[in-house]
């Protein structure tokens, strides 16, 4: 049963047989960020993330977007507890849309499917980071959410 529907497109929960689909929208997202070649990222990472979807006792989720029997559109979030909010907190990490697809609601429809899962799972927000040079994806994001104006700062270990 999808989650969303808006004509031929389909926003559903991913399936353990989407893999074969899902796979290449997921090494199209990793190679925008760049992290394909030699800084892909390790298959274990990727096969590891896959079941993590697929495992109902994890807080790590994705939907994808269905037009006519293909997956044009991925996004995965994950659950997690706050330090300023009761409620869980949803974080959305991975969204991406085949280049076909762009500019054809996918991405919005994704970002809202996340909406309604985090409403339905009493949370009290959505957030999620882009990179400063992603200026098409900002666009959206400034139509369907706030800008907290936060900086990300990380240290690998």
């Amino acid at each position: 049963m999808p989650l969303e529907n808006s004509g031929d497109l389909h926003i559903r929960p991913v399936t353990a047989a989407d893999f074969d689909q899902w796979l290449p929208l997921w090494l199209g997202y990793n190679a925008f960020y760049e992290r394909s070649g030699p800084t892909a990222l390790p298959e274990a990472i990727t096969m590891t993330t896959w079941q993590r979807f697929i495992d109902p006792a994890e807080p790590v989720n994705a939907f994808v977007a269905e037009r006519n029997g293909q997956l044009v559109g991925l996004v995965h979030y994950i659950f997690h507890r706050s330090t300023i909010s009761i409620a869980p907190t949803c974080y959305l990490q991975d969204l991406f849309t085949a280049a076909s697809e762009r500019d054809r609601g996918v991405g919005r429809q994704l970002i809202e499917a996340v909406y309604t899962a985090a409403r339905q799972a009493g949370s009290a927000r959505v957030y999620w980071l882009t990179h400063h040079t992603n200026t098409t994806a900002m666009n959206l994001y400034d139509k369907v959410a706030e800008n907290s104006g936060f900086l990300q700062y990380r240290k690998p270990l």
